[in-house]
């Protein structure tokens, strides 16, 4: 089973973007980036998860569940 951190760091190398640029895109910290792929922070908040789907153009569901 994948984590939500293991999905994110597919994704942003799927697309090619840095984790700094991942930051930008969906408005969080870069520490959070770092931490939520690392798994140091395995359970982030909904407000943030919608923010990285979006900036991955992608469902919520497919970024947790994928």
């Amino acid at each position: 089973m994948s984590t939500i951190g293991q999905n994110i760091k597919r994704l942003r190398k799927e697309k090619g973007i840095s984790q700094d640029k991942l930051s930008k895109l969906a408005d969080v910290s870069l520490n959070t980036v770092v931490k939520l792929e690392l798994d140091r922070s395995p359970n982030p908040t909904l407000g943030t998860i919608k923010k990285l789907a979006k900036a991955f153009d992608i469902s919520i569901d497919k970024l947790v569940n994928r």
